[in-house]
């Protein structure tokens, strides 16, 4: 079993101060030192993770707010393929409305230049953040056409020396890509489609893209999304595929340290996530194909605290305890879904430094040897992907 790390960069102290500016409230302007602070930090903690073990580095893309401080997943990822001389890269996700496609599909070309044989990862998504979509200039209602074209205009700059696509958003006439990938086919079959909303899965899937989950409820509803996506693959024409899987991790010495930092930081990151995507606002009833966001918030405000609603839902779904505790609970999740690899964010909140170094190292230590160690298990075959 493959486990790789994931930066994530939040300045989680920063949501009010910003929330209040964003109001036109009465609020300080930022002190840029702690965006430098996290980022230097979080960096220093990526390149260490070759050396503890870790078989892969991914990221992230968000815009604007404190969730993430990472706008350019590629970039960051080229600077991970010259720092580093094993590991593997991935993104989750590259968000493919917010992009021209023929300077994505230019970017990952690039980035496997530059990993010398090593395997770059690529996760696509549409995205669903009100305010990332208005202040980059897109109409969020757009984003499944938006994403519908653009995968097609990445596989074919990928995979063809001159190629024309004609669409709503997206026009080529016989145009080519330079460099020309090593491997095209290699590229494509490492991409991947993360979804938020149930009637998503298929999006990706039947475009060849292999299902990334980024768990947002309870584990037992993405028996259903992923029966979907194996479906929306078997119609295509592709084989079952294991799923890659992110969590958020907290791993401390005893019993009584794990839960208390869990309950204390898992909680702040998902009430960052709650206010970034904006999940108890009444937003999404009007936008089109986020029908299942507007059901989601309408719950959220039905709980009458939807902050300790989400960290609590958060709490169940990831990972924390003792090294013993966090194995059980990862080859639980294995044995449930037969992924391929997971994915794992160390920092998160407003973590300390020092107190993510504890999780991080003691996980290093004792919880990823024996992760790895789990064997792959064959793809779970789900309804009309048994006619594969």
């Amino acid at each position: 079993m493959r486990v790789g790390m994931t930066m994530f960069f939040q300045n989680y102290a920063d949501w009010d101060r910003y929330e209040a500016r964003e109001r036109g409230g009465n609020a300080p302007d930022i002190d840029p030192q702690s965006d430098v602070t996290r980022y230097e930090e979080e960096l220093d903690t990526a390149l260490a993770a070759e050396d503890q073990g870790w078989d892969s580095l991914w990221t992230v893309e968000h815009h604007i707010s404190p969730y993430t401080m990472i706008p350019n997943p590629v970039q960051l990822l080229s600077f991970i393929a010259g720092a580093t001389s094993r590991i593997d890269v991935g993104t989750m996700v590259v968000v493919l409305p917010w992009h021209h496609p023929l300077r994505v599909a230019e970017d990952i070309t690039t980035l496997q230049y530059q990993l010398r044989g090593r395997t770059p990862y690529i996760g696509f998504g549409r995205g669903a953040a009100r305010r990332e979509f208005r202040q980059l200039g897109f109409e969020m209602g757009e984003s499944r056409e938006r994403f519908d074209e653009a995968i097609q205009v990445v596989q074919l700059a990928l995979t063809q020396e001159s190629f024309s696509f004609h669409g709503k958003h997206y026009d080529f006439d016989n145009v080519t890509m330079r460099p020309r990938p090593k491997d095209p086919q290699a590229l494509i079959d490492n991409f991947h489609f993360s979804w938020g909303s149930p009637s998503s899965a298929p999006v990706g899937a039947r475009y060849g893209l292999k299902p990334l989950i980024i768990p947002q409820r309870a584990w037992a509803e993405y028996h259903a999304d992923l029966e979907e996506f194996a479906r929306a693959r078997a119609e295509a024409g592709h084989a079952p595929a294991r799923p890659r899987i992110h969590m958020n991790v907290f791993c401390g010495e005893t019993e009584q340290k794990a839960e208390e930092g869990a309950r204390r930081y898992i909680p702040q990151y998902a009430d960052s996530a709650r206010r970034n995507y904006e999940l108890d606002s009444d937003h999404f009833r009007s936008t089109k194909g986020y029908e299942h966001y507007a059901a989601q918030s309408t719950n959220l405000r039905g709980t009458g605290d939807a902050a300790k609603a989400m960290g609590d839902a958060y709490l169940a779904n990831h990972v924390w305890g003792t090294p013993e505790q966090c194995i059980e609970k990862m080859r639980g999740i294995a044995a449930a879904f037969h992924p391929e690899e997971f994915m794992l964010v160390m920092r998160y909140g407003d973590m300390p430094r020092d107190v993510a170094a504890a999780s991080t190292d003691l996980f290093a230590r004792e919880v990823l040897p024996a992760v790895q160690a789990v064997p792959l298990e064959e793809p779970i075959v789900y309804g009309a992907a048994a006619s594969i």
